[in-house]
Order: C-alpha cells, then structure tokens, then sequence
C-alpha cells in the first residue's frame, strides 16, 4: 500500500482506540473492550474504511509481544508461592474444566475437529490478570485473603497459559497433534525459561552500566526493545511463538523475578521500575493496535445470524467459560461468599483470550463463524464480571470482611 494511505490508517486506528477506550472506561467496562469495538466500527462489520493490510498486521504482532512483555513484567511469582495451595487449586482447576468443557462441546456436540476443538478449549482458560486486578483494586480488596488468592492463580494461569499456547502454535504449523512434536516443544520451552531469564539478567546489568554512561537520553527503552525483539526471534528460532520470547524477557526483567531451585539473581528495584516507567509509553502505543487489529479482522457481515448454530455455539461456550472458573473456587475450603468472588475474578478473558482467538484465526484453524463466535464469548464474559463483582461487594461486602476477621 502507498505510504500516505498507511499513515492516514495508522492515525485513525490510534485515535480510535484511544476515544473508544476513554468511552469504555468512563462506562466502567474494560478499555481493551473499546479498542475492540473500534476495530468492528472501522473494518468490514461496519463502517468498511480500513482493512487488515499486511503493514498493520506487522505492527499488531509488534504489540502483541510488548503486550506479553507487559503481562511478564507484571507477574509476580513469589505471590503464588506465598498464596500456596489454594491459588495452585484455583489456576489448575481453572484451565482444566474450561479446556475439557470446550473441547467436549467442540468435538462431541459441534462436531468440530480435534484440532479446533483444542484451540476452543484452550481459548476458554484464559484469565485476564489486569482486568482482574483493576477490578480488585476499584473495590480495595487486592490485599483482602481472597484477592491474594486470585492474584496467585491468575498469575500461574498466565504462565501455564503462554505453554499451552506454544503447543497450540506448534500444533498450528505441523496441521495436527503430535505427542512427539509437543515433548520437543516443551523440551525446547524448559530450556528457555531456564536459560533465557540468566541472560537477559546479565544483560541488563550491562544495560544498566551504559545507561549511567550514556549522555543521549532514550538509551534503556531502546535496548530493553531491542531485548524484547530478540527474544521475539529467538522464541521463534526454537520453534515457539514469537510472543513466548517477549514474555519470558518481561518475567526476567520483574523486579519481582526469582529463579526456581532456590538460586536468586540480586534485583535492583530502582532500575526495574524505571524500566517498567519507560517501556510503559512504547507497550501503550502498541498493544492497542493489536485490539484494532483483531476488530478489523471480524467480518460480522459475512456471518449468517439467523443460523442457530453461531447463537447455541456461543451461548452454550459462554456458560462453559463461566461455569469451568465458578467451579474451580468451589474446590478450595473457603466461605461461600469468597469462593463465589474468585470464581467471578477468574471469569473475564480479556487480551489474554483474545491472543489464543486471534492464533486460531491466523493459522486457518478457526473459520469466520467459529472465530466471530469466540470473540463474542471473550467479550462477553469480560464484560460482565466486573458489574456483578462489584454489585455482590456492596450487597455482601460487609459479610465478607467479617468471615476474613472471623
């Protein structure tokens, strides 16, 4: 495409994103919700003004591995170690019965393949952490037992979540399931967890060293994209999603970083969150451009509404995706109430779901329908959880601070 054309695309998208998020967020609905819907209003669903041209799609890739950067800054590991039990439970149980439930419904009552039957399955265990977070933390309750507890296993979903997503990439490119393909793919991610965080830890104390030298200013954003990106490509290179390689660079980076077997990596906590604050501005540029991205590549025009099956495939997904995390909770021993919340804090899919549908779609797994229908349950079940969060706080808030004092 031309260059005025792209940067005309460009600028709407960004300045869509940014009204629609800001439109989101003042109806107290997530923002990665209004760059969706920007996508829809501007692609083919509706408006028809801009199409998702290979360009965009490239920059769409570039934030969804700053994205995952994001999510792995982000993820604290020794909260689930702290939280124990109870969070493992909840996580595990978590993306268990979601992906059994999806997948039986895929394969038994849709008669879908094996294949897309696991890709449904395994886009239905997704939590979104940051949606959860911000819920919790509107509601004063982050520190509260069961916002500790909630945070612990969205943590271990997200980790478990990046390998399932690795083998559904593989499984993606081979165009079937292969135990042998997937023991070399996990093989191959072992080896990376372990290896790569080592490295980018050496590298960025030689960052920091040239950072202090350094007299041009932009010298840590610059070289931590740089780290990102070749992470990107070395995640690729061992046969795994470039998004694999952002994540793992952003779990090193945390200042909340410790490596397994008891061996600890010292942390400078000034240094980490200056890279947290640099990269903050880049990752926002970028990620919303993937949320376009994925709205532009519905085409709900194309989708025959009046069929029963695009309503019975997503209602019936939609309650599998609510019921699979509901029923996680009430695996632990807690009161009633509290259960019912990390239930409900479990349940929004958010940009952590949008990644699995958006995987699917790519690879020619999911068709037009199947995708537009897992879109819809993403969405939905984003939006809904935080009103009935905090309805349930302000009606049996105070029951719950008693239980946690009893």
């Amino acid at each position: 495409m031309e260059t005025h054309d792209f940067l005309l695309y460009l600028l709407v998208i960004l300045l869509m994103a940014r009204v629609f998020a800001e439109l989101a967020t003042r109806l107290q609905v997530p923002s990665v919700m209004g760059e969706l819907f920007a996508g829809v209003v501007l692609g083919p669903s509706l408006l028809g003004w801009i199409e998702p041209v290979e360009a965009i799609k490239l920059m769409a890739e570039i934030g969804i591995i700053l994205l995952l950067f994001e999510v792995g800054l982000q993820t604290d590991l020794k909260r689930l170690v702290r939280t124990g039990s109870k969070s493992l439970v909840v996580a595990m149980a978590g993306i268990a019965l979601p992906l059994l439930l999806g997948f039986a419904l895929g394969y038994w009552v849709f008669g879908l393949s094996l294949l897309v039957s696991l890709f449904i399955g395994s886009t239905l265990t997704a939590t979104s952490i940051g949606i959860t977070v911000r819920v919790l933390s509107d509601l004063k309750r982050q520190q509260a037992p069961e916002g500790q507890i909630v945070l612990g296993a969205a943590v271990l979903d997200d980790v478990l979540g990046v390998v399932l997503l690795t083998l559904l990439y593989e499984f993606s490119i081979s165009g079937g399931i292969s135990l042998l393909n997937a023991g070399k793919v996990l093989l191959f991610l072992g080896a990376f967890f372990v290896l790569a965080p080592v490295a980018a830890k050496l590298i960025s104390l030689i960052i920091k060293r040239f950072a202090k030298a350094s007299g041009i200013p932009g010298l840590l954003p610059t070289t931590i994209v740089t780290l990102v990106l070749f992470f990107a490509w070395l995640a690729n290179a061992l046969g795994a999603p470039e998004l694999l390689g952002g994540f793992a660079a952003g779990l090193a980076l945390s200042r909340r970083f410790f490596l397994p077997f008891g061996i600890a990596l010292h942390t400078d906590e000034p240094f980490a969150l200056r890279i947290e604050d640099q990269m903050k501005p880049i990752v926002h540029l970028f990620t919303p451009i993937f949320f376009v991205f994925v709205g532009l590549s519905l085409n709900l025009r194309e989708i025959d509404w009046g069929s029963p099956f695009i309503w019975r495939f997503s209602l019936t997904l939609l309650v599998a995706a609510i019921v699979g995390k509901l029923v996680a909770a009430f695996l632990i021993k807690e009161p009633w109430g509290v259960r019912w919340v990390i239930g409900m804090a479990m349940i929004p899919r958010g940009e952590v779901g949008l990644i699995f549908a958006e995987l699917g779609r790519i690879s020619g797994i999911f068709s037009n329908e199947i995708y537009a229908g897992m879109v819809m349950v993403i969405a939905l079940s984003t939006l809904f959880p935080p009103f009935v969060m905090k309805w349930f706080y302000g009606r049996y808030g105070d029951r719950l601070q008693a239980a946690a004092h009893g």
